[in-house]
This record gives structure tokens, sequence and C-alpha cells, in this order.
């Protein structure tokens, strides 16, 4: 569309986002790089509220509020979509970033463990998004959604079965709603991180031999850090993004090319 200049395009003022876990890591950066755009950010913990991600918006000058659910309880979404859209009024961004993973080997995963994987990476990112897209219809209006999946939406990963089979999901139910929902407005993209400097990843980084492997696979020679996504989610957040939907970009510094 028209604009005077096309830094505009990625401002997101007077949008609502919601970021779910959010109180660290990933989300946290997300939510601030949004945040700083202009959106006023709805921030989700699992475990425990992203308190601390509100609390670091709101002092730099942004509006932000801490929400807790437990996405691995079927019923967690709805209570955490009602509570966001009870406070905002409106929820115009999602970012689907809360995940959770389960190492063992595939034949000592238990259907438990399995379960739980995919109700929080997968099922819960369907649920939040037909909550979403129910809502925007409803209103006649334009949305975006952000699906975080993984480089194991490509690759097979070790002793990560259920972690791979729902990032592969991610991907596949990103393109899927991408096709019905671009006609209404919706724009739905998926970013897949490589290795990022995260808690979930200290034990990889603090192995001498694997944090070698992993660097020597890297073409940028590092581990990524979390505000290195923010940039990415702003653009598949905002208006510069409007013709982009059903794709899956890859932050690895160059791992997927090698």
């Amino acid at each position: 569309m028209p604009n005077s200049n096309i830094l505009d395009l990625f401002r997101l003022n007077g949008k609502v986002a919601l970021v779910t876990g959010a109180a660290s890591g990933l989300g946290a950066a997300i939510a601030t790089g949004l945040a700083q755009a202009g959106a006023a950010v709805a921030v989700h913990g699992n475990r425990r509220a992203a308190t601390e991600t509100a609390f670091a918006i709101t002092t730099a000058g942004g509006i932000s509020t801490a929400f807790q659910a437990d996405l691995s309880n079927t019923e967690g979404a709805d209570h955490l979509y009602s509570a966001v859209h009870a406070h905002f009024g409106q929820v115009d961004i999602l970012i689907n970033n809360a995940g959770t993973i389960h190492r063992d080997a595939a034949v000592d995963t238990t259907l438990e463990s399995w379960q739980q994987v995919l109700q929080v990476n997968l099922t819960s990112v369907f649920q939040l998004s037909q909550l979403f897209a129910r809502d925007v219809f409803a209103r006649n209006a334009k949305g975006k959604i952000v699906n975080i999946a993984s480089l194991l939406s490509f690759q097979g990963g070790i002793r990560v079965p259920a972690y791979a089979s729902s990032k592969g999901g991610v991907a596949q139910l990103t393109k899927a709603l991408a096709n019905e929902w671009a006609p209404r407005g919706i724009q739905v993209n998926a970013i897949a991180p490589g290795y990022f400097a995260t808690t979930n990843t200290e034990a990889l980084q603090a192995d001498e031999t694997r944090n070698r492997q992993i660097l020597e696979r890297i073409p940028a020679n590092r581990w990524g850090q979390p505000q290195d996504l923010a940039g990415a989610a702003l653009y598949l957040s905002s208006p510069a993004s409007d013709y982009v939907t059903g794709t899956v970009l890859t932050v690895d510094g160059g791992w997927m090319g090698r």
C-alpha cells in the first residue's frame, strides 16, 4: 500500500499483540520488539506469569500486561484468550511461541509425555489460532498470526520424537490456516529458529563436544541471541508483510543452507 516512508509499514500503533511463552527467552524478546514498535502487548507465562517481561516493557514506556495460563491443559487456551480479550478488548496479532520439549529415546517415550508435548506445541497453537480467527472475523478486521516452528520442522532430530512431530505439525498447520484465512484478511506465517542461546539450550552450550559440533555447522559461527528473532517477528506482524502468508522463515545463522 502507498506510504511516504517504508519504516511506517513496521509501526504497530493501535494494535494489540498476544505473545505466548513470553516469560523469558525468545518470547520475551519478541514481545519487547513488538512493544517498541508501538503495540500493546499481552505477555503469557505457562508455569508463571510473565510479570518481569511486562515490567520491563512498561518501565521502558511501553504497554504490557502479564497473564498466566496452562497450555498443557486443553482448557488453557480458552482461559488465556478470554482473559486477554477482556482486558484489551481486541487482539490483532497472535504470536504462538509457547513450547515444551521432552528428551528421551523413542522406544522409552511415554504416551503421557508425547501427548503433553503435542498439546503445548501444536494443539494449543490451533486452539488459540481458531479463537483469534473467530474474533477477527466477527469484528470484520484483519490480523496476523506468527507461529514459532523449529529447524526440526524440517529435520528429525535425535531423542525428541514428540518435539519434532509437533514442530513439523506447526509448519503444516501454518500453511493450512494461511490457505483458508488469507482471503479473509489474516496472514499466517511461521519462524523456524536455529540454535539460540536460551535456558532450553544451556545443556548443549555447556557440552564442549556438542557446542563445537553445532558451531561448526552454523555458517555465522555463533549461537543466536533472542533479539535476533525480534526483527523477523516484527516484519511478519506488521503491514510490511501483508502479501506474505503460508511461509516458514528460517532464522538460523545459515544452518539450513549449509
